[in-house]
């Protein structure tokens, strides 16, 4: 399938003592919500905040000496991943986003020394200028997801889970591109053939839930979300996130905008926790019921860095636009 458990093994080597292991934690609210044990896996503790640090390094610290540099598209973490990781090695970075990533996010890049390059309203167009990095310019592409040592540095994430709790029943992964999806799936189905993986995402362009739906890689809408984390597409040739989580995902959940604010709420009040809304989608899934537990589940806080004026707004219960969709406000009740 084009990653192993043998590569994440790897890549744990590869990104020691850069991209460390996080704690697993458990959740007293969620888990008397849940009725189950509830755990989170703290990626938010990563050097740059977000766990996209463990594949950009693997890939980064992968290339040849000789390489010139790199470039990537993002909606921004993995941008800062691989932005921390070439300054690391020394190397130009290039990063390529679209208008809807948050300014926080750009500048966040822009301060570990990488070139930003804000381009159209969708990733597919961060995409398209990323490549023309690398064909006019001799850039090597860092896929945010479709790239074999990505994959098995965000897999690393699955590999810690299973080793801390061997009793899991389900893991709950936030989904956008799927390398995050893809690489713990390996890992946690390598180890535990029968635990349950659910791959969950927001309702609205929501690019690899289409594409499995449609059986074959699919371009969607992109619209500004509190998950902005998990927007963009997947790549129309995608070669190795879109088989891996269409055939080892048990299932894929959608939440929606108001859902992902409450989990937000509930995050913040009752764990006291700040995190983005790509985040607590896990959180999300179960609160709403869309989800039920059988047993012990974990879900990975996946990064922290997040538009705080926005944060406070969906937190504290006021009214949030999200491009032409407004939330209206909804103060927490547990």
């Amino acid at each position: 399938m084009g990653v192993t458990l043998a590569d994440i093994l790897a890549a744990r080597a590869t990104i020691r003592g850069i991209a460390d292991a996080t704690p697993l934690i458990p959740s007293p609210f969620m888990s008397a919500q849940a009725g189950h044990e509830f755990l989170m896996k703290m990626e938010t503790m990563q050097p740059i905040g977000a766990f996209k640090l463990r594949g950009a390094v693997n890939a980064v610290f992968n290339l040849p000496a000789d390489t010139g540099g790199v470039t990537c598209c993002s909606t921004g973490n993995h941008g800062r991943g691989v932005a921390y990781a070439a300054r690391a090695r020394g190397m130009r970075a290039v990063i390529c986003m679209s208008r809807l990533v948050p300014q926080a996010k750009v500048e966040g890049i822009r301060a570990l020394g990488a070139e930003v390059r804000i381009v159209g309203t969708s990733q597919d167009e961060a995409m398209h200028e990323s490549r023309r990095l690398c064909a006019e310019e001799g850039l090597a592409d860092i896929s945010p997801f479709d790239d074999p040592r990505v994959i098995a540095g965000q897999g690393t994430i699955g590999l810690e889970m299973i080793e801390a709790r061997p009793d899991l029943r389900t893991l709950l992964v936030p989904l956008s591109g799927g390398g995050l999806a893809a690489g713990v799936a390996v890992a946690a189905r390598a180890i535990n053939p029968g635990i349950r993986v659910i791959g969950i995402t927001m309702d609205r362009g929501a690019a690899m839930a289409a594409s499995i739906a449609a059986g074959h890689p699919v371009e969607v809408p992109e619209y500004p979300s509190l998950a902005d984390s998990l927007g963009g597409g997947i790549g129309l040739q995608n070669r190795l996130s879109f088989p891996l989580c269409r055939d080892l995902l048990d299932n894929v959940v959608l939440v929606t905008e108001d859902e992902i604010r409450h989990a937000m709420q509930v995050l913040y009040y009752e764990d006291r926790m700040v995190a983005e809304g790509g985040s607590v989608v896990g959180l999300a899934a179960v609160l709403s019921g869309k989800v039920a537990l059988t047993g012990p589940t974990a879900t990975i806080l996946t990064g922290r860095n997040l538009d705080m004026a926005t944060f406070t707004r969906a937190v504290t219960g006021q009214d949030v636009t999200l491009g032409d969709l407004t939330l209206k406000g909804k103060a927490y009740a547990a």
